[in-house]
């Protein structure tokens, strides 16, 4: 695609990528456990939630969580306490869960019934390039109305797909999208 940075940060620019930053943000939308799971009310919370139900427990199961129901009892009854392996294995199917749970929710939130959801979009840290390379990017607003595509990578956790989904709709900021390849941050709420 046109515009793409291949040398991103050659002159002392700082920043994400855009599908990261969006990434983060839904992220923070779908409210995941605060506690960490390195701790009992944490590890409690997560294993509930991969264990309440046999479709969470299926679901749980899918994302990598392959123990015997054996040792979750113990776990969940504090006989017992997961290597750090095992932790990390938890965390991941935890996380994996909840996007798949919450994504359509937070779809139907971020559409809006076709009016979309406004984006925020701060542009790239230049204070580390030298005056004659800086490039005038300035704060952008764009509204997004088709988030299917966005939230279904996200769920997935399929970089690349979420990278493509971002850029197509970024391009609708016209001939100068690729500067928007990198941001300091993107904001949303929905």
């Amino acid at each position: 695609m046109p515009e793409r940075n291949i040398e991103f940060g050659k002159y002392g620019a700082h920043g994400i990528k855009g599908h990261e930053a969006v990434a983060r943000q839904l992220d923070a939308l779908a409210g995941y456990i605060v506690t960490p799971v390195t701790t009992r009310r944490g590890l409690t919370a997560r294993l509930r939630y991969l264990t309440r139900t046999d479709h969470a427990l299926k679901a749980a199961r899918a994302a990598g969580l392959t123990v015997t129901a054996r040792t979750l009892k113990a776990w969940t009854d504090g006989k017992r306490t997961p290597s750090k392996a095992n932790l990390e294995r938890i965390e991941q199917a935890y996380r994996t869960t909840r996007r798949e749970n919450v994504a359509r929710h937070l779809l139907a939130r971020l559409n809006r019934e076709g009016r979309g959801t406004r984006v925020e979009i701060h542009p790239l840290n230049q204070t580390g390039v030298s005056q004659p390379r800086r490039r005038m990017v300035e704060h952008r607003t764009l509204n997004v109305r088709r988030w299917d595509r966005i939230v279904r990578a996200w769920a997935t956790g399929d970089d690349q797909e979420l990278d493509d989904a971002w850029i197509d709709q970024v391009i609708d900021l016209g001939s100068q999208w690729g500067q928007y390849e990198y941001v300091t941050n993107v904001g949303f709420a929905a």
